[in-house]
């Protein structure tokens, strides 16, 4: 029985993701980063760099993101797919990747549909599919970008086990692992004989891939996907045949790709340093069932080792992380991360080339890509200045903003649109049957039907927005921008909205970026002669009639939740969103208890118990916290949590308050989830588990100690001065958006505000 194996550089830093705030909040690596530009000329940034023969212009790479549901059935890209990365290359992108394209077909059955339909696009040796490839790389080309397709023998134990439903046939990993989404669910044992076909194939996509015109291609070696799940000893646990070795699968399939394609075609290799599973979980690596077996993976100085005789085998480049989804925030940094979280890591890996002089087969050095959350351009100039990396891995900052490397070049720091890390866009919409999006970018996704620049409007209108929120603000400021006379109006003193107390959290200084950003918005539309801000103004029916508007725009968001409640008036309470603006509101108190378990719920016990050292217990009546939220954002929250004592009470209602007590009734059966899973993910609504326990019906009542009440229950749409305008008919065209039309994110606010704009 393999034991758990903790290295203590993995240990640091992995800790050091839940506290790194806790000596102030600092602009620098390991810690928070801000949009400024001390740094600037980015000189390192903007040079070129040489990946075997091939000559990059610029060091930023176009981080793997997920094209799902941007291809036809055939798995042939489509025209939103090209003009998604278009965008990118028209940007100023040196090096641009696409997201994963499998080579398994017919033996990972997790990467197809059920009639045999594709959901992430394909490439193989159909002139239809190879088209869309050749197109794809041409538009990278006319704008200076090289563009590498990223290949992967599979999904493995990591894709959705809906292959079993749907055509009756089994996850396959590289032993009989339990299923990430199902860990009830075993994967088969894939046999070598699929391995070598799975090779084969990584050879001829390769040979097509470089017949597309594509500058190289990019192998998905971590985060416990199929590749990594036969070249780590965490998951490979094969005792015959010549893949019990875990290098052996890694190091053919370099060898087969580099005979398909010749000496001098770019080979690109992701992996991670460490799955970091033992130094994250700890003695639950012996408590957890679907963990048990995943202990003892590849050591850091394992991993090294591996990636020299990858380099042997033919590889150019590399990209390093850590991580794989048992511990999905890890490898998907989300908000709460702090800034540049894995340069140590391509240090490690840089400094290990460079001391045992690791060349490619061609002679030249092998450049390492660092990842992380760098989507700030003082600290990834900083990174490449001081040895940390060769070149910087952008993913998400470039869905939020195209544009990065220009602005970042034209020193127009200010107007690059921050990633908050929310991934609501860019992970939760494929997981729950969508395309890539944004939550900051209306357009990303939809770039082959949005122009870059919204037309002009050929009817100026008068037009009142009510609300500066960020629908508010992109409403407004968008349709400013295409001619019409504009006022943006807000009872309050200040614009952004939900925005302003959601940034207080330290954690959450990507909020406080784009709360920056937003402002910068609104100073440029102010120099427009048709743009005007009104703060401080409480607006009714009768006094927007009076103003003869063509249209209004309501964004007025939410009003907080706060249900009858017995003895409320009898404890000291007060709202989440009131508090996180006035913390003085929390006076002496140090026993808290927050009534709702939702993402706000959530953010407010982590700053309560971390930045002001607060008892926290939070009470949520559904079966899980933070429902909806993706799982790396949900997961980082709940495990840091738990580290730090916050006590969650899941399938628990509020019965009645007492002074200095709440009571509750907390259901207790054995179906009750335990709210500190982070190892298995929520499933989307719409797709059982036939597998999951039942939640009986055994309650208790018990009593919390409370010395403040924190109310975070949701909200309800804020329409009732919408209704109001219909009624009096204040104009002749009324809309009604973001959370005043439904509460949900700031995704579905933007797009909502920009779509409006530019159809108005």
């Amino acid at each position: 029985m393999k034991e758990i194996r903790k290295e203590p550089v993995v240990q640091e830093l992995v800790d050091s993701y839940g506290n790194w705030f806790q000596d102030g909040v600092k602009n620098q690596c390991g810690n928070a980063a801000r949009m400024t530009k001390e740094l600037y000329p980015y000189t390192s940034i903007f040079s070129p760099i040489r990946v075997g023969r091939l000559t990059i212009k610029n060091r930023v790479v176009m981080a793997p993101m997920g094209n799902l549901m941007m291809c036809e059935e055939t798995g042939r890209p489509s025209n939103k797919m090209i003009e998604y990365f278009a965008a990118r290359a028209k940007g100023g992108v040196g090096l641009i990747t696409s997201g994963l394209i499998p080579i398994s077909h017919g033996i990972d059955h997790t990467v197809s549909e059920i009639n045999k339909e594709v959901m992430m696009p394909r490439i193989s040796g159909s002139r239809t599919v190879m088209s869309g490839w050749r197109n794809i790389a041409e538009s990278c080309h006319s704008y200076g970008s090289r563009f590498f397709i990223q290949l992967t023998p599979g999904l493995g134990r990591v894709g959705p086990p809906t292959c079993l439903v749907q055509r009756k046939k089994l996850p396959v990993s590289a032993s009989f692992n339990p299923n990430f989404y199902i860990p009830e669910l075993p994967c088969m044992r894939i046999s070598d004989h699929a391995l070598h076909k799975i090779i084969v194939n990584a050879g001829q996509a390769a040979a097509d891939a470089k017949a597309c015109k594509i500058d190289g291609v990019y192998l998905h070696g971590h985060e416990g996907y199929l590749l990594e799940q036969m070249t780590n000893p965490a998951f490979n646990h094969r005792s015959l045949g010549k893949y019990a070795d875990p290098k052996r699968f890694g190091v053919d399939m370099v060898k087969e790709i580099r005979r398909r394609v010749g000496p001098n075609y770019p080979i690109m290799y992701r992996i991670d340093l460490t799955l970091a599973l033992d130094e994250t979980y700890g003695d639950r690596m012996n408590e957890v069932k679907s963990l048990k077996k995943f202990k003892g993976g590849r050591t850091i100085q394992q991993t090294l080792e591996y990636m020299e005789e990858l380099v042997k085998a033919g590889v150019d480049l590399f990209d390093v992380d850590m991580g794989c989804y048992d511990n999905w925030w890890l490898p998907h940094p989300p908000a709460g991360m702090p800034a540049g979280c894995f340069l140590e890591l391509s240090r490690i890996a840089k400094d290990y080339f460079a001391e045992k002089k690791v060349v490619s087969n061609l002679g030249v050095p092998v450049p390492i890509v660092a990842v992380g959350k760098l989507g700030y351009p003082d600290m990834a100039e900083q990174a490449i200045r001081d040895g940390k990396c060769d070149m910087i891995m952008l993913g998400r900052p470039l869905l939020a903003d195209p544009e990065w490397c220009n602005k970042a070049y034209a020193g127009k720091v200010e107007e690059i649109c921050p990633c908050i890390g929310c991934q609501e866009g860019c992970v939760n919409e494929f997981v729950e049957g969508g395309h890539i999006k944004c939550a900051v970018n209306a357009r990303t996704g939809f770039e082959d039907v949005m122009p870059q620049e919204p037309v002009p409007t050929e009817h100026p209108k008068r037009i009142a927005v009510v609300g500066a929120g960020p629908a508010g603000v992109v409403a407004a400021v968008t349709a400013a921008r295409r001619g019409h006379n504009v006022e943006l109006l807000d009872k309050a003193n200040a614009i952004g909205g939900k925005v302003l107390p959601g940034s207080v959290p330290a954690v959450k200084y990507d909020f406080a970026n784009y709360l920056g950003w937003l402002n910068h918005q609104v100073a440029e539309a102010q120099k427009l002669p048709n743009f005007k801000l009104r703060l401080g103004t409480e607006v009714t029916a009768q006094w927007l009639k009076e103003q003869n508007y063509d249209s209004v725009i309501f964004a007025v968001g939410t009003k907080s939740a706060c249900p009858p409640l017995p003895g409320l008036d009898k404890v000291k309470s007060v709202q989440a969103t009131d508090l996180l603006m006035k913390p003085e509101l929390m006076g002496d108190a140090q026993k808290v208890v927050i009534v709702g378990g939702g993402v706000v719920g959530c953010e407010t016990a982590y700053w309560l118990s971390y930045e002001y050292g607060k008892q926290v217990k939070v009470v949520e009546m559904l079966s899980n916290f933070m429902e909806g939220a993706c799982t790396a954002n949900r997961g980082h929250l709940l495990h840091y949590m738990e580290k730090n004592g916050v006590e969650l009470y899941n399938c628990a209602k509020v019965q009645a308050f007492e002074p200095g007590k709440v009571k509750i009734q907390r259901n207790v059966s054995d179906g009750v989830p335990n709210p500190y899973n982070t190892w298995q993910p929520l499933l989307p609504e719409n797709i059982p588990n036939p597998l999951a326990k039942k939640l009986g019906k055994e309650t208790r009542e018990e009593t919390l100690e409370a010395d403040l009440i924190v109310l975070a229950m949701g909200g309800r749409p804020d329409d009732s001065l919408y209704h109001g305008a219909l009624a009096a008919t204040v104009a002749p065209e009324l809309y009604n958006i973001g959370d005043s039309f439904a509460p949900g994110r700031v995704l579905e606010a933007n797009r909502a505000a920009y779509q409006l704009a530019c159809r108005i």
